[in-house]
């Protein structure tokens, strides 16, 4: 049994779900204690327990400890299963680390799965459908990952209530991933989702990026959707050759538009500065399917501190080891052989 203290590291719930990931894969029982020791709120909340009960479905796990609050659980994984799920959150907990948990394991599987979420589509601190479907799947797809994805509804916080689906295919074959370079930019766009919010929000926010960043008017877009509740992201979207990458910083109360979308232009300046393909938040999510797969190496920012937890997850169940190198300021690699 691999045993793991959800306190090290940034002590979150990602350190839940990549263990939960490794367990059905390598079909490891899995012990982990402390969970989200370092948040407000420790423990299981609705979106992590959800992700326990959909790897318990996926895997016929034999669990203990699920239930909403705990801080400690043991997972004992079984042969995995493909086939038709549906996982609904309850809140607007993020429904795309659910499928983030699932998917590496239901890849893996001997045949076809198709997934059916409710919740929230568009949250804090989790990425967004968009990101899933524009830079997340285009990533794994150069690693042979295949999967597709579309939204009925979406779901901000606080209401949740979004729906869509993924189709998951078994890999064929893997590939190295290897992405030193994101090629020329081939379009580039500003990209404000909004749904039951005053007009001149996104309009605002939309204002600064051609005012700050010098955007033309034709790379400048309001998508309107359909929402049980209100809700507003900016998501800046730079297309290159090899890769996507989206930069997204959500609306909230009491912050106001020019302060939402002065942060995404900020986030995206970093990028762009650096001449890295990955993007933060992209580099903790590749780690995973590449430490299942072949392996690969790519350029990114300064690994955050999510990211170096991850690594050590994922080292504590395969026998891999990640290299970090520093190429210059805010400019690293990182490979696993």
């Amino acid at each position: 049994m691999v045993v793991i203290d959800g306190s090290q590291g940034e002590g979150g719930g990602q350190i839940l779900r990549t263990a939960l990931s490794l367990s059905m894969v390598t079909g490891k029982a899995l012990r982990i204690e402390n969970i989200r020791a370092k948040r407000p709120k420790p423990g299981l909340m609705r979106q992590h327990l959800t992700c326990v009960q959909a790897a318990q479905a996926i895997s016929s796990a034999d669990v203990s400890g699920v239930e909403l609050g705990s801080t400690a659980i043991t997972f004992v994984p079984k042969a995995i299963k493909a086939g038709n799920y549906h996982f609904a959150v309850g809140t607007a907990g993020s429904t795309t680390l659910v499928f983030q948990t699932v998917l590496p394991a239901l890849m893996l599987a001997d045949a076809e799965s198709t997934l059916s979420f409710e919740g929230g589509t568009h949250n804090l601190s989790a990425p967004t459908f968009d990101f899933i479907t524009l830079a997340y799947l285009p990533a794994l797809k150069r690693m042979g990952i295949e999967v597709g994805a579309q939204i009925e509804r979406h779901g901000f916080y606080p209401q949740g209530g979004g729906r869509w689906q993924a189709v998951i295919k078994p890999v064929s074959g893997f590939q190295r991933l290897d992405l030193l370079s994101a090629g020329p930019l081939l379009k580039r766009e500003a990209v404000v989702t909004t749904a039951n919010i005053p007009g001149h929000v996104a309009q605002r926010e939309l204002g600064q990026v051609a005012k700050l960043c010098r955007w033309p008017d034709e790379d400048l877009h309001i998508q309107n959707v359909e929402c049980l509740g209100g809700g507003n992201v900016v998501s800046m979207r730079l297309h290159h050759q090899h890769c996507s990458e989206l930069i997204e910083y959500m609306g909230r109360l009491g912050v106001t538009a020019e302060k939402v979308a002065r942060s995404a232009i900020d986030a995206t300046r970093r990028y762009q500065v650096a001449k890295v393909p990955v993007g933060e938040h992209l580099a903790d999510q590749l780690l995973l399917p590449m430490a299942i797969g072949k392996g690969g190496e790519f350029r990114t920012l300064k690994p955050s501190r999510h990211t170096l937890t991850n690594m050590a997850v994922i080292e504590r169940f395969m026998d891999r080891c990640f290299a970090t190198k520093e190429l210059s300021k805010d400019r690293w690699e990182i490979e696993l052989t």
